[in-house]
């Protein structure tokens, strides 16, 4: 299991941001070649952020790099740039059907096995197609919801609680939970609004998201500390797993926790914390 609660943009054309990320305690970073860099910086954003994502620079954090978008100027030889590096993965803006997705494939057909599809959902086709993009490679392992973009598209208010987009997110993580992707949620604007923020973090979490995409550094504490399972989370899951097992021990297929009663499905998600628990461990 690789953690992926806190995943940082980065503007490519920004090397002291580049230089910021190798200290910075996010699980992953995009690095960006798409909206924070402009038309007649992008070539020399395109070698800066290849050259970075092989320089090793980075430690255990997943390095991936955002590429501009299909039908501009520069996706082609973004892809084969990618191609050529081999980060972690390429994130593709706009990602619509299943045929986009195999011409991704076929232009990373160079590339290393490690470097992988991360398509991004920001138009209602891709919500209503979230499934079948999802399930339409092996290559495509996460799916990032840009939700900006999507509420633009849905002539949507931007509000607190997201309310005009709760379809759609529960779509999309249900989508991906389907098809076996993880599933990042989109990024919070109002980076002084540290309560907002919070709180989206959490509807997030509930939600079922693996965890989230971030605009700037101050946001990453809290949102790790959401995505990653508590000190109770941790001591609830063993509880659960031993009361199980001493269960079935005396031949019964329940127990009892806490005044609740435990399945074995609860016993899996149990599992599953702990899994989660002891990986973000491993990143410290």
């Amino acid at each position: 299991m690789r953690p992926r609660r806190s995943v940082l943009y980065m503007p490519g054309a920004n090397e002291r941001a580049l230089e910021k990320a190798r200290s910075l305690p996010a699980d992953a970073l995009i690095l960006d070649l798409e909206d924070a860099v402009a038309p007649d910086a992008k070539p020399a954003a395109r070698e800066r952020v290849c050259a970075a994502a092989t320089s090793g620079g980075y430690g255990d954090r997943e390095v991936t790099i955002r590429v501009n978008g299909r039908g501009t100027p520069w996706h082609e030889d973004d892809l084969a740039a990618v191609a050529a590096a081999g980060p972690d993965a390429v994130v593709v803006p706009k990602v619509n059907s299943v045929e986009e997705v195999h011409a991704i494939e076929r232009a990373l057909a160079a590339a290393p096995d490690r470097t992988k599809i991360w398509a991004m959902i920001e138009t209602p086709v891709a919500v209503l197609r979230c499934a079948e993009i999802a399930a339409a490679s092996e290559r495509l392992t996460v799916l990032v919801l840009g939700t900006n973009d999507l509420a633009k598209e849905l002539l949507a208010d931007q509000v607190p609680g997201r309310a005009p987009l709760l379809g759609p997110l529960s779509t999309c993580v249900l989508a991906a939970r389907a098809t076996g992707r993880v599933i990042l949620d989109g990024v919070y604007n109002d980076v002084r609004d540290d309560v907002g923020f919070a709180q989206e973090c959490l509807q997030g979490k509930q939600f079922g998201f693996d965890g989230k995409t971030l605009v700037h550094p101050g946001q990453i504490g809290p949102c790790n500390r959401t995505f990653a399972p508590s000190e109770q989370d941790v001591a609830h899951a063993r509880r659960v797993i031993e009361a199980f097992a001493a269960a079935q021990a005396h031949g019964r297929g329940v127990a009892t926790v806490d005044g609740r009663m435990i399945e074995n499905l609860h016993v899996e998600n149990a599992r599953r914390v702990l899994a989660l628990a002891e990986a973000v461990a491993n990143l410290a």
